[in-house]
This record gives structure tokens, C-alpha cells and sequence, in this order.
């Protein structure tokens, strides 16, 4: 948690809460240690979503669809969004939710390596969420932002890494240093490319925002 818990805790409790089929999804998947977007995230989302009005939504990293549901709930009528996830055992559980939820025409889900999907991917997406594997994000990114237009948006979650990104790559253990190498040079990489503006948020776990400027 990089706010603190007790700022957090204030924060949350103007909160208005999500759709019953949503609450009781979070807390289901809060039960059996399945990860789903915070609180401070989710209340984030809907108010991006309410000022940029997507048509089209683009989301790395499905779980078990309890984002993309949300995005769904809360965009525009009519917004579509597709969704990526690899982890087969996942897959079938977010198909039943988006079947619950009556969202099956709205959400496409695609199963399979983000990183090769990405690539053949012809649409344009005004909306992008970025929420799978932090290692990969930077490599993720130039296929990322041939999708977006110009105005388009993408935000990147848990970019921060409960604050083990503000330390120097030898006081984190050794099997997280690649994953921490890698979340610095792409926030480096937001910040400094020249089609993108973007701000670094402490967010929950840290979040970015991007806005696709040419």
C-alpha cells in the first residue's frame, strides 16, 4: 500500500459501492485470493471513463473479468471492450461472469500471449488498461500505442510494486530484480516518450495515465 492505510481508509468510506453482481463478485474473488483492482482503482476508473467516454476499451489482463465488468458497467452505452488473458484457468471463470453479468455482447474476451495478440490487433481503442504481468509491460508498450489515437488514454496499474520500485535494484530480492528493471525503464519510458504525457500517481499500488498527444 503506498498511501497510507489510514488516509486510504478515509477516502474509501465516500465510496458508493458498485452494481450488487460486482460487490458480490469482489468479494468472492477477495475469498479465494484471486486479484482484483482496489477500491482507490476502481472509484479512479469510473471517473476516467465518465470524462473520456470510450467507444472502444482495451484491457490487458483479464483475471476473472471483474475490471473489464466494471469498465463495462461504467462506460458509455454501447462501448465495447476486449479483453486479454492467458492464465487458462481463469478464462472459463471470467466467460461465466460476463455470462452472468448479460455482458457477453459487450465483452470480447481473447485468450491467449498478450504479447502476440497485441501485435495482430487492427483496431483502435480510446481506452486502455494495462493489468497482467509487470514485467512485460515494456514490452508491451509499442504495440500499446499503435493501438491508441490520438487523445487516447492508458493507464497502468500496481506500477509501483508496494514501493520496492523507489529502491535501488540490490535491496529487492533477487528473483524480483528483472521484474523491477523492467517497471522502471517503462515508467522512464512514459515519461519521456514524446507522443505521450503522463503522470506517475500513488495510487494504490501506483498507477500511471497516459494521454497519446501524436
Amino acid at each position: 500500500m503506498i498511501t497510507e492505510e489510514r488516509i486510504s481508509t478515509f477516502i474509501n468510506s465516500f465510496d458508493t459501492g458498485n452494481t450488487p453482481f460486482l460487490n458480490q463478485l469482489e468479494q468472492h474473488a477477495i475469498k479465494t485470493n484471486v486479484p482484483v483492482i482496489r477500491p482507490q482503482m476502481q472509484s479512479f476508473l469510473k471517473l476516467l471513463l465518465a470524462m473520456k467516454q470510450p467507444e472502444q476499451i482495451l484491457e490487458v489482463g483479464t483475471a476473472i473479468g471483474f475490471s473489464a465488468l466494471l469498465m463495462s458497467e461504467y462506460a458509455p452505452t454501447g462501448c465495447k471492450v476486449t479483453t486479454i488473458e492467458k492464465y487458462e484457468k481463469r478464462i472459463p471463470l471470467a466467460r461465466e461472469n460476463f455470462r452472468k453479468a448479460g455482458k457477453e455482447k459487450d465483452i470480447t474476451l481473447l485468450e491467449g500471449d498478450a504479447l502476440e495478440i497485441l501485435k495482430n490487433l487492427d483496431g483502435v481503442y480510446d481506452f486502455i488498461f494495462m493489468d497482467a504481468a509487470k514485467g512485460q509491460y515494456i514490452h508491451f508498450l509499442p504495440d500499446i500505442l499503435k493501438l491508441m489515437p490520438i487523445g487516447g488514454v492508458l493507464v497502468s496499474d500496481n506500477v509501483l510494486q508496494d514501493g520496492d520500485v523507489l529502491e535501488s535494484r540490490y535491496a529487492v530480492t533477487r528473483r524480483d530484480r528483472t521484474i523491477h528493471t523492467r517497471m522502471r525503464e517503462y515508467l522512464y519510458q512514459l515519461k519521456h516518450n514524446e507522443q505521450l504525457r503522463t503522470d506517475i500517481l500513488p495510487l494504490g499500488d501506483g498507477a500511471t495515465v497516459s494521454v497519446k498527444l501524436k
